[in-house]
């Protein structure tokens, strides 16, 4: 459980860490975080294929922008790389019926031990794709039963996930910007 907390806490924390600056006011932008929601889910993947390659998941999670983009998160079960992350991200996510969330994916966003690294996470390959993923459930209940997708990038290379909950309730949290709470060094 310990683990899986942790596990958490970096993908959720590494999602967070992405700033994007505004040309109207880039100081106030640059220290406001990118994402605004975001859900773990737990349970298995019944499929997961990467360009080709199956793999299982360690964790599912959806995260939401202010600006409206939108992704299905996937820490794979690679044992040849523990930073193997990837996103079907969109920007034009909806809710079809009150139990079923579409998102139409125009990227797979590709994390892992290869790419170049910020403050020690890896850095994003993003890969133009086209495909859609299929939520069942509602964040709004805390219950999700299902979540499928697939994408094929420009490269011809395709994803696929099935992913199916263990019926615990999801773990949904909003972030909201406070002030810092820690205090100049008064000795310098």
């Amino acid at each position: 459980m310990v683990r899986l907390i942790s596990l958490c806490l970096t993908l959720a924390v590494g999602a967070l860490c992405l700033a994007s600056p505004s040309a109207a006011n880039p100081q106030a932008e640059q220290s406001k975080p990118e994402i605004d929601l975001y859900a773990l889910m737990s349970g298995s993947c019944e499929r997961l294929k990467v360009a080709g390659h199956d793999f299982a998941c360690k964790l599912v999670g959806y995260f939401h922008s202010e600006k409206g983009r939108a992704s299905f998160t996937v820490v794979l079960d690679d044992p040849a790389d523990n930073t193997h992350v990837i996103s079907f991200s969109g920007e034009y996510g909806r809710r079809t019926q009150e139990n079923r969330y579409v998102l139409a994916v125009d990227r797979m966003e590709l994390k892992s031990k290869d790419r170049p690294k910020v403050d020690g996470l890896p850095v994003a390959a993003v890969e133009l794709s086209d495909g859609v993923c299929q939520q069942l459930g509602n964040f709004a209940t805390r219950q999700v039963s299902s979540v499928s997708c697939s994408a094929k990038d420009a490269g011809g290379r395709s994803y696929e996930l099935q992913f199916a909950s263990d019926g615990s309730p999801i773990i949904l949290r909003r972030v909201r910007v406070s002030p810092p709470t820690i205090r100049a060094d008064p000795y310098q």
